[in-house]
């Protein structure tokens, strides 16, 4: 976080709001982040997303997405299906998934392909468990110096007698009641990023 952040701030005796806000605006941030770290971490659960934007050129015309000639499904954990619009252009889809990066060999009934994404080994999923613990540290680092900054500010203020010895203490509580909050959701998003690793 920038210092200038809490340089802009200016302590107002008894508005509690003018301290809170900007301070759960930073805490946010550093969830955010979060959220797009926890995204990276795949979990190896079959999703739509895996296949629905790979080029498919059919009837000999320019590829388009495979969401646009194909309806496409993930009914299991670890299944994806693929249903041409038309059947005849089966060939033409299993040919652009073999020339993705999916890794993962189609098998069609000459209506439907299937596509079954591999158990994640134990060994992958103690690489991600670890990542995981990282990334929530981080977040947490972040969160803490905001919590640093921010009490720089109000220790500044009672030092500077612009606001009360009163007030200092109940800004205080502030602090500590946003960090608790924040770190808890953290607490809760790692959870269950883990859960999902392990029941895959």
């Amino acid at each position: 976080m920038s210092h200038d952040i809490t340089k802009s701030i200016t302590l107002v005796e008894n508005d509690i709001k003018a301290f809170q806000s900007p301070m759960e605006v930073e805490m946010q941030k550093a969830i955010k982040h979060f959220e797009g770290e926890l995204i990276k971490i795949r979990t190896g659960r079959a999703h739509t997303s895996l296949v629905d934007s790979i080029p498919v050129s059919i009837y000999g015309q320019p590829p388009v997405a495979m969401k646009g000639v194909a309806a496409i499904a993930a009914p299991e954990a670890n299944l994806i299906t693929i249903q041409p619009w038309d059947s005849s252009t089966i060939a033409d889809i299993e040919k652009a998934l073999a020339a993705s990066s999916i890794g993962i060999s189609p098998v069609n009934d000459g209506k439907i392909i299937r596509l079954r994404v591999p158990q994640m080994s134990s060994q992958r999923r103690d690489e991600l468990v670890k990542l995981l613990g990282k990334k929530t540290e981080e977040c947490k680092i972040a969160m803490r110096n905001t919590r640093k900054d921010f009490n720089n500010l109000i220790r500044d203020g009672k030092t500077k007698k612009t606001i009360s010895e009163n007030f200092y203490t109940r800004l205080l509580d502030v602090l500590q009641n946003v960090t608790d909050a924040f770190t808890k959701r953290v607490d809760q998003m790692g959870k269950k990023k883990e859960e999902e690793l392990h029941t895959i």
